[in-house]
């Protein structure tokens, strides 16, 4: 009787299927590995339901098939707890390693098949079992610690669970809503202006338009600032709305547009212009192709298509932007601005056949860009990027030209730059906006890396050159490597779960240096090349912009966390960057004339420099550290002069709001109130009042200047209807740098 209840429990019918058959249920055919298993590549064990032992043989089986742990690995009827025990410190107070206690009955093999087993050869084969389980135990325990010696090598090993878990758990950004300002969706450098070091100057700003409730100032000379502060923003406003009035599309009773060019020879040098710069990215045209385009419209001008007219006066209106000397310029932004709508006109008009064609895209892509420096409703290219996504998938742009038959290579590459083109703008327009890159599935492959003048109609074989050679398509193809980073930081931006990992944003922000490193590196073997500093500053800026958006959620963070530093200063570095391209006149100017992509650029560094000014002297202020760190200040502060001298420049060359150049006044006034000890609230009201004088001035010249209409040395002949007398004032721009989050009517609850 004591026998039998010695005796362990058994199944009356014991399972001899393998592990993984039983639990996925289906039959084995019990071979050790049995079939199944080897054709989905899994480990095949077994196991009895009892305490019957594995013989001999089947142990070595066993053994020879798979290793001691990988057959002690527990299956889903056992159970493995990790227990970190309070043991005694080994080495300088450490704990020791955790253990790894196993439960359950690890037996790898199916009963025997037949024969019987003695008392003696079961207890052997007990002893010989707990043996391999201690070894098995002693092998996963140094698995254990190899895996914990490898994640050290990460920097969140090092971190505290708060720490592990802020970094590795998505978060919610503080302050993030999706809401609205003038109808549209705010955009990321709208939001990084929230921060808390802007909301004096929000306050001041509501006391002077009237919206406020007059009890934040209380000195009696702030008081009488904000009264005249508030008449001089009318006058500002006032005036700036009477230089809008001459823009075509408010101009309505008279809606010619007239199609007139300047002389041959500025034609010739904007046209130059034009193809030494904005083409060497934007790949649009075939430079031998439009040459001989442009000197046919020469040869014969009144015979000449609309639709070459307008090819032409884009190329030249864009040109325009880039030339060093005032030739005209209120004259030629007054004619760029009608041909720019004239040629929106052109491509929303009647639905006929030329308007979808490969020269007609090439058209919309031109009048893209040249509303973007000109600022023609540059906020609103995203919408418009779609129409024109639509219309080259219509033609079958996002399919490579190797499925099309009866294409020459001429125009098989014409097409793949073209389809390149387009998606680049359409990533750079979703940026801007906030908006997703709507790209689509796209087999189309990546332009050759050839010269326009080593290709033609009667080409027949391409012969591209190496990677490493400088070509006329080098940029672009370079700007094409970075795309998929650049699309996945857009996806992450614009996804609709506003919860961001800060581990994703560091694996893409490690991404985009890579690209960017790439590029400069390219750039650095072809220095002896024809590249422009015009053209490395434009692709730089087209790729490096990216970060500060990127890494927005973050860098407000970092004041209170240091664990977002790294966010911090990818930002200044970018900002500061951007604030100082490679001396070029030509890029230059383009940073103090151009809106749209060129415009949110600017105002991204505004916005870090600005906040990272304020609360470095917050900081210093509270750490008593104000008159002994003047350096960091002292740079700081330098930049933001520079940023109130181009604000200055960007209302003289046209554009009509000024909130921007007041905005900067009154933080450099507090910095320097601060640090000297003087009243804040009145040097920020006397500064501000400053600003809107010396921008009311600036707005006064720029309105007299646009009532001389387009003078004869501009290269018009006289009695043009681009002068026709029938329009109000000239501006030019309205590049809507105007810090519009600083302002109650935004639309922020």
């Amino acid at each position: 009787m004591e026998s039998q209840e010695s005796q362990p429990h058994r199944r009356r019918r014991p399972a001899r299927s393998c592990i993984e058959c039983r639990r996925r249920k289906i039959r084995c055919d019990r071979n050790d590995p049995c079939t199944r298993c080897v054709s989905v590549h899994t480990r095949c064990t077994y196991k009895l339901y009892g305490d019957q032992p594995r013989s001999p043989l089947q142990s070595l089986e066993g053994t020879s098939r798979h290793s001691t742990l990988d057959t002690l690995q527990p299956s889903p009827s056992s159970h493995v707890q990790p227990l970190r025990e309070s043991l005694p410190s080994r080495d300088h107070g450490q704990p020791l390693e955790p253990r790894i206690i196993a439960t359950g009955t690890p037996t790898p093999a199916r009963a025997p098949h037949h024969g019987s087993v003695f008392p003696g050869q079961i207890h052997n084969e007990q002893q010989r079992r707990v043996q391999n389980s201690e070894s098995a135990i002693t092998d996963l325990l140094q698995r254990v610690q190899s895996l914990e010696q490898s994640s050290a090598q990460t920097p969140v090993h090092d971190l505290s669970e708060t720490g592990r878990e802020i970094f590795g758990s998505p978060s919610q950004p503080e302050g993030l809503q999706w809401i609205f300002t003038k109808t549209r969706a705010m955009r990321w450098s709208m939001w990084m202006g929230t921060a808390k070091e802007f909301e004096p100057f929000l306050a001041f700003y509501t006391e002077a338009t009237g919206k406020g409730e007059g009890k934040t100032f209380k000195g009696a000379e702030t008081k009488a600032l904000l009264v005249q502060v508030g008449d001089l923003l009318q006058k500002c406003k006032h005036t700036a709305r009477s230089i809008k009035t001459w823009r075509p599309s408010r101009s309505l009773s008279n809606p010619q547009l007239g199609l007139e060019f300047p002389s041959r020879e500025i034609s010739d040098t904007m046209v130059t212009l034009y193809l030494q710069s904005f083409e060497s990215t934007y790949r649009i045209l075939h430079i031998p192709s439009f040459w001989a385009d442009y000197r046919r419209y020469w040869d014969d001008p009144h015979n000449a298509s609309n639709e070459l007219r307008l090819k032409i006066l884009l190329v030249i209106g864009i040109g325009s932007s880039l030339h060093k000397e005032e030739i005209a310029e209120i004259g030629f932004r007054k004619a760029v601005h009608r041909w720019v709508y004239a040629a929106q006109a052109w491509l929303s008009g009647p639905l006929e056949k030329d308007r979808l064609s490969v020269s007609a895209l090439q058209i919309d892509c031109l009048t893209i860009i040249a509303r973007q420096i000109f600022s023609i409703g540059a906020d609103l290219v995203w919408t418009s990027m779609g129409s024109l996504v639509h219309k080259a998938m219509q033609i079958n742009l996002h399919r490579d030209p190797k499925h099309l038959s009866g294409i020459s290579v001429l125009q098989a590459e014409i097409r793949r730059r073209l389809w390149t083109t387009i998606v680049e703008m359409t990533v750079q327009s979703s940026l801007d906006s906030a908006m997703p890159a709507n790209i689509p599935e796209s087999d189309t492959e990546a332009p050759s890396n050839i010269n326009d003048d080593e290709i033609n109609e009667t080409t027949t074989v391409l012969q591209p050159h190496p990677k490493v050679t400088y070509t006329a398509t080098s940029f672009q193809i370079l700007l094409l490597e970075s795309l998929p980073v650049r699309l996945r930081i857009l996806h992450l931006l614009a996804s609709l779960d506003t919860q961001i990992s800060y581990l994703d944003v560091l694996a893409l922000s490690s991404e985009l240096s890579n690209a960017s490193r790439a590029y400069h590196s390219f750039m650095k073997e072809n220095q002896s090349s024809s590249i422009t500093p015009f053209r490395r500053n434009l692709l730089d800026y087209l790729v490096r912009r990216f970060m500060i958006p990127l890494h927005c959620h973050f860098t407000n963070k970092a004041r209170t966390n240091p664990l977002f530093t790294f966010s911090l200063k990818v930002s200044l570095e970018t900002a500061m960057t951007i604030m100082s391209p490679e001396p070029d006149e030509g890029f230059s100017k383009l940073m103090v004339s151009g809106g749209g992509l060129f415009r949110e650029g600017i105002w991204c560094a505004m916005a870090v420099l600005a906040t990272e000014l304020l609360a470095q002297l917050e900081a210093q202020h509270i750490n008593g550290t104000l008159h002994r760190n003047f350096d960091y200040i002292m740079l700081l502060k330098q930049s933001v002069n520079n940023l109130i001298t181009l604000s200055s420049e960007r209302i003289r060359y046209g554009e009509t709001n000024i909130k921007g150049h007041m905005f900067l006044s009154m933080i450099l006034a507090k910095v320097e109130a601060v640090q000297t000890g003087a009243d804040c609230e009145l040097s920020m009201a006397r500064s501000a009042k400053d600003s809107l004088e010396f921008c009311h001035g600036l707005l006064l010249a720029q309105a007299d200047s646009s009532l001389l209409g387009i003078p004869n040395n501009a290269g018009f002949a006289s009695g043009s209807s681009l002068d026709d007398g029938s329009e109000g004032p000239d501006s030019g721009y309205d590049l809507d740098l105007d810090w519009d989050f600083l302002l109650p009517d935004a639309g922020f609850p």
